[in-house]
């Protein structure tokens, strides 16, 4: 059997490279995408980076690391637009292009090195063409599956390349971290610390049937397959949706359960529209609340059918949030999110002999959104809410 060629190309520092490739006033300088206090950091650059700012902090934290750096409010439009155009790039060297997020890919290169030459010469070309189209640079990890390109790729950030063939891949696995395998996050991580295992070497030489009574059959057995590189996805170039979401972190902390419930109706009726642009339905319905102390709880429901309005989730949220008990808390954050997708709509619906005529309305409700812009048509309740709130 032939062995595959899989590329990683992961953008260094996506979302700050493209403000500053838009902004050259800010070349040379710590540039943090995310602002507000009470925000959370989306990107940092790599001078940022030195002084301990990353990905997921609080803004409020990254300023009084680095008071000198420079916020920025995110600009998502733009970043979509970028990705659109770098995406575009993969395209014309392989059709068979998986994009993970707006900022990396896998492509398969297989088929593509008679034409092209080497992973190399084509991991040369693509970083080649995006900086000289983008302005911006990129990563690129090459190995005989996903797995292992994308560990090469993180390895050789920023702007490097990255070459693993099949007969180094223990030489290059074996010595990382357990944390480096997809699956190993803290919990995970704390499992295989009782176990005295750190490096992937060490959980590779660990028997099977211990990993899975530590860590359950499916994490264990993956786990035991990854830490000797064995990876057999393909690179799927038109994967579904898996899951659809919105969250918003407020100004100042809400403990106000009326007003908590008008942000997850204004959230569900924006992840709802999303699912029904893209002729989804969802039978999960998550709910997320952070509180003051940064801790964050999340509830779902699985439901018998797949639903996509926005009266019938927003009940299912609305339970949700009742059902936590939480009453007067104070919270910072609060989200929704559907899992379980369908592209299909269920023979009959979940609430009753009601939904035709809110799902009509509903779509009436995205045609004049559509027509005439977000927030043209809105539930009652959000804009007695809105009519209440200070001008910015």
């Amino acid at each position: 059997m032939s062995t595959a060629t899989i590329l990683h190309v992961d953008m260094d520092a996506f979302f700050a490279s493209v403000s500053e490739r838009d902004d050259p006033s800010l070349k040379g300088k710590a540039v943090v995408v995310g602002a507000g206090a009470r925000g959370v950091v989306l990107a940092a650059n790599y001078l940022a980076r030195t002084f301990g700012i990353h990905a997921a902090m609080p803004v409020g934290r990254a300023q009084r690391l680095a008071p000198h750096a420079i916020f920025i409010p995110p600009n998502h439009a733009r970043y979509s637009e970028v990705s659109g155009h770098i995406m575009e790039i993969f395209q014309s060297f392989t059709p068979l292009v998986e994009p993970l997020s707006v900022d990396e890919a896998f492509l398969d290169v297989t088929g593509a090195q008679r034409l092209l030459g080497s992973a190399r010469e084509i991991g040369a070309a693509i970083r080649a063409k995006v900086e000289a189209q983008e302005g911006i640079t990129c990563s690129v990890g090459i190995a005989p599956s996903k797995f292992i390109a994308k560990l090469a790729s993180s390895r050789c950030k920023p702007n490097g390349m990255l070459e693993i063939p099949a007969d180094r891949i223990l030489g290059f696995l074996h010595p990382l971290p357990v944390s480096a395998i997809w699956g190993v996050g803290p919990k995970t991580g704390e499992a295989l610390e009782r176990l005295g295992l750190r490096t992937v070497g060490e959980l590779a030489n660990t028997p099977r049937a211990t990993l899975i009574r530590a860590l359950g059959e499916a994490a264990g057995a993956s786990l035991y397959e990854l830490a000797w590189g064995r990876d057999y996805r393909d690179v799927v170039t038109d994967e579904p949706e898996k899951s659809i979401s919105a969250a918003e972190t407020f100004p100042q902390d809400i403990d106000d359960p009326e007003v908590i419930l008008q942000e997850f109706l204004r959230l569900t009726e924006k992840a709802t529209s999303r699912l029904r642009e893209r002729s989804l339905f969802a039978k999960t319905i998550s709910i997320k609340v952070r509180y003051s102390d940064f801790t964050t709880v999340s509830r779902s429901k699985t439901l018998p059918l797949a639903i996509d309005s926005t009266h019938d989730i927003y009940e299912v949220v609305k339970n949700l949030y009742r059902a936590m008990g939480i009453a007067g808390a104070r919270l910072r954050l609060v989200g929704v999110s559907f899992d379980n997708l369908a592209n299909q709509a269920p023979e009959q619906m979940l609430l009753g002999s009601r939904e035709r005529g809110w799902r009509e309305a509903e779509s009436a409700v995205d045609q004049a959104q559509a027509r005439f812009g977000r927030g043209s048509v809105r539930p009652g309740r959000l804009v007695e809410r809105e009519s209440q709130d200070p001008p910015e």
